[in-house]
This record gives structure tokens, C-alpha cells and sequence, in this order.
């Protein structure tokens, strides 16, 4: 380490104690710091590590917590930025904030955002890269899934030898010919599924086959545009599974238990979608020599994460906070939501700002029709676009008489004291639950951090 990286990682450490231990925190502040002094800090500091960069559209920040609990099982010590703080500066602060601990391998897990692969790759050079899905997000920073995927290409690119272990169900993930070692994953839940021939709905996003334009076909569909895809004009098809699901046992929006191989797993959240980051995990941790009883037993220890599915008791109510920030995403949460036995409250909270999108027409794309309205006895509407989300919610059906607005956090929790059920499920883009979990830590409903 040269006097210019120790200046930048002695400041940044510095930055990150006084944060963390005389203000409220930051995940940001101490990464800027230690690269204004240092760019390349990120190089020197994450030179003896073993990398994983989990990326792709949804899922990165619960697969990386589920991959960062089953290699603790076997390596111990494991680094990774579990704030979901994923950009760089993020990302240099984890490393900054890390406390060496012993571990059988020096093992970093890091949640990437999809334009900063490229980047992030020049200077910690990955040994895995882990690809989700990529579906439509944030159009205005992303464009189409088309121009994601290349951002991420341009980062594997310059790791060759590091292997790629794909969502296989993704028909993007293996339209490009990359010299990589790779390893996927998806769901084989019909024996015959092969003799299937269904296709996808008509505004499905990436359903146009990569290598002649033809819609794709499908043995068997997921969500969305993942499943066991084949085009019928041309030769390409799901590429070959390594690790797959085999069968869902049980679906709650509180507990998913299902089967890989021949054993069932079970993790305490709910949604189709979160066993696919659960399949994800076991991917990686299978690529990293853990068993089976190792994955499982990591698997049952699995944590709420902040804000994905995050579990809050306030005024005898049990609020299950939920993270949406695309039309795929909150359609899979609706999915979840159908999955409640009981009688529930529904909050919304909708911005636009850079970090969620400025567009929210997004909204229009997910199925709020389909929810169960006799279920939902209360919805309150806040988010500085509450006035988007509550016309959305008149055009699907709802009850305007049972709708309340909340202009502010303030009232938003006031609200919450006064619904008419025990379960309440509020639905919130990303700077939005940042800031109402900023109030309900400053009210003392929950602690402080992430």
C-alpha cells in the first residue's frame, strides 16, 4: 500500500467511525472520501479478495444477503455491503467499514449496480460474476434491458476468467458469446414440460428471440419473461441447467418452502421471486464446495432485509415493509399479496426522484386489478406522487371511501395507528422507505441504520 492509499483509507475509516458513532450513520460519505484522495483506493483495498459481483435488475440485495449467510457457514468472516448502498462509493465504504475477522477464505460478496459493473470490475477483479434477471427499471438512467445488459457486458468483458453464474431462465443471459466459464440456474417444475408451448403475454419485456427476432415460446413460464424458453423458428433455447428448482412446496407471503435436488429448503419471506434469489444463492454456494445440509441450514437463519420484506410491530399492528421500483417487480409483490390468508391494510408510497425513476407510468404496468379488494379493508396513500398512485388505485377498482391521503411520514404513521387491521403491507419506492424509515427511527419505532 503506497502514503496515497494509506491517507485515503486511514481518512475514510476515520469518516466512517465519526458517522457511525457520534451522528446517525451514512454509507456514502466515507467511499467519496477515500476515493477524492485515492481513486483507485477500491483496487488496493480489495486486492486479497476472493470477489463476487451479484447484479442484474431485481433480487441483488436479498441474494447477496442469502450468498453472504450460506458461505458464513463454511468460510466464516464473509465482506460484503449489505445496506444496499451499491455504487461504488458504497462499495468502497463496505470495505472501509469491514472488520477483519478470521475466515477460512477471504471472501467478498458485492451487490453492483448494473451501470457501475464496468467500473467496479477495473478495480476489484471479480473472480464470480452473479446475474439475476434484467427486466425494465429505471428507463430514464437504463434505457431498454437491452442496453443494461451491455453496461454488464462491458464489465465481464474485462474479467474473461471469472465465472458467470446465470439465471438460465433469463433468455438474455446466454445470447452473448462470452469466453467465461458459466453455470446456470432456473426451475424445472413439470416432469413432461418439454411437450408445453405457451407465450408470454403480450406486453411482456425481452420476449424477442437474441438471435432472429422471432418471439420466444415457452415449455414452461415463470414470471414475467423467465422460463423455459425456445424459439420455434430458430435453434435457441434455454441453455442447460446446472441447479434447478424442482417443485414449490409451500407459498406465503411470510414463508416460501420448495425443493432443489431432492431436498426442500424454506426461508422466511414470501414471493415466486424470492426463490429465485434463493436458487441463485445456492448456485454460488454449491460453485464455493458447500453441501447441501450447509446451504439448508443457512437457508434457515436467513434475515429480514431492510426493506425487503422487513418486519416492523408498531401500535399492535405487524407492518411487512416491501421495497417496488418497477412493473415486474411490484406485479410479483401483487402475486405475494394474493397469497394472504387474512384481512389487511395497504399502504402506498410513491415517489420520482433520480434514485427511483422519474417516470411512474410504471405503475400502470402492474395488476392491481387482480388483488383481492375484499381483503384490503384501508389503503392509505402518501409519497410526494401520492396523487399518481391514488388515481391508479380509483381506476383498479378500489373503493375511494376506504382510501385515506397522507401528505407526509408524520401522517402516514399516525394513519398506520389508526387501521383497522393487524396486518398492514406497505408497497414503497426506494427514497421513499428510506425517508419514512428515517422518521420511524427518529420516533423510536425502529433503530436507526439499515
Amino acid at each position: 500500500m503506497n502514503v496515497k492509499s494509506g491517507i485515503a483509507k486511514f481518512a475514510g475509516k476515520s469518516s466512517y467511525w465519526f458517522l457511525h458513532n457520534v451522528l446517525k450513520g451514512g454509507t456514502s460519505f466515507p467511499g467519496k472520501l477515500a476515493m477524492n484522495l485515492d481513486p483507485e483506493i477500491l483496487n488496493t483495498l480489495a486486492k486479497d479478495y476472493e470477489t463476487v459481483i451479484v447484479t442484474g435488475t431485481n433480487g441483488k440485495t436479498m441474494t447477496t444477503a442469502l450468498i453472504v449467510e450460506a458461505l458464513r457457514e463454511k468460510y466464516g468472516d464473509v465482506l460484503t455491503n449489505p445496506s444496499g448502498s451499491n455504487m461504488q462509493q458504497g462499495i468502497v465504504t463496505a470495505f472501509l467499514a469491514h472488520k477483519n475477522k478470521k475466515a477460512r477464505r477471504k471472501i467478498a460478496v458485492l451487490e453492483v449496480d448494473e451501470a457501475n459493473v464496468k467500473m467496479v470490475t477495473q478495480l476489484v477483479h471479480p473472480n464470480v460474476f452473479v446475474l439475476t434477471n434484467i427486466f425494465r427499471d429505471q428507463m430514464d438512467r437504463y434505457g431498454e434491458i437491452y442496453t443494461t445488459y451491455e453496461k454488464i457486458i462491458a464489465g465481464i468483458k474485462l474479467a474473461p476468467q471469472a465465472t458467470i453464474i446465470a439465471n438460465g431462465d433469463a433468455s438474455i443471459f446466454s445470447s452473448v458469446d462470452l469466453p467465461n466459464p458459466k453455470i446456470f440456474y432456473g426451475f424445472k417444475l413439470a416432469s413432461d414440460q418439454a411437450k408445453n408451448d405457451v407465450k408470454a403475454p403480450v406486453n411482456t419485456d425481452g420476449v424477442l428471440c437474441p438471435k432472429c427476432d422471432h418471439i420466444l415460446h415457452y415449455h414452461e413460464r415463470i414470471y414475467a419473461n423467465l422460463g423455459d424458453f425456445f424459439c420455434p423458428n430458430c435453434d435457441y433455447h434455454r441453455p442447460e441447467l446446472t441447479y434447478s428448482v424442482n417443485k414449490i412446496v409451500a407459498q406465503s407471503p411470510n414463508h416460501l418452502e420448495f425443493q432443489m435436488g431432492s431436498k426442500n429448503y424454506s426461508i422466511n419471506v414470501g414471493g415466486t421471486y424470492n426463490i429465485y434469489n434463493a436458487l441463485t444463492a445456492y448456485s454460488v454456494a454449491r460453485h464455493f464446495g458447500l453441501s447441501d445440509d450447509e446451504v439448508a441450514n443457512a437457508f434457515a437463519k436467513n434475515k429480514r432485509v431492510f426493506g425487503r420484506q422487513e418486519l416492523i410491530d408498531y401500535a399492535g399492528k405487524k407492518i411487512n415493509l416491501i421495497l417496488v421500483k418497477n412493473p415486474v417487480g411490484l406485479d410479483e409483490v401483487l402475486h405475494m399479496l394474493n397469497t394472504e390468508k387474512d384481512d389487511y391494510s395497504l399502504v402506498t408510497l410513491l415517489n420520482a426522484n433520480h434514485a427511483d425513476g422519474i417516470d411512474t407510468s410504471w405503475i400502470w404496468d402492474g395488476q392491481f386489478e387482480d388483488l383481492n379488494h375484499e381483503q384490503i379493508k384501508k389503503i392509505l396513500v402518501g409519497g410526494e406522487r401520492w396523487h399518481d398512485m391514488g388515481f391508479r388505485l380509483n381506476v383498479a377498482g378500489f373503493d375511494p371511501s376506504i382510501m385515506t391521503t397522507c401528505p407526509d411520514n408524520e401522517s402516514v404513521i399516525n394513519e398506520i395507528a389508526k387501521l383497522p387491521t393487524e396486518k398492514v403491507y406497505i408497497l414503497s419506492t426506494y427514497t421513499a422507505l428510506l425517508s419514512l424509515r428515517k422518521t420511524m427511527a427518529e420516533q423510536k419505532i425502529i433503530k436507526a441504520g439499515m
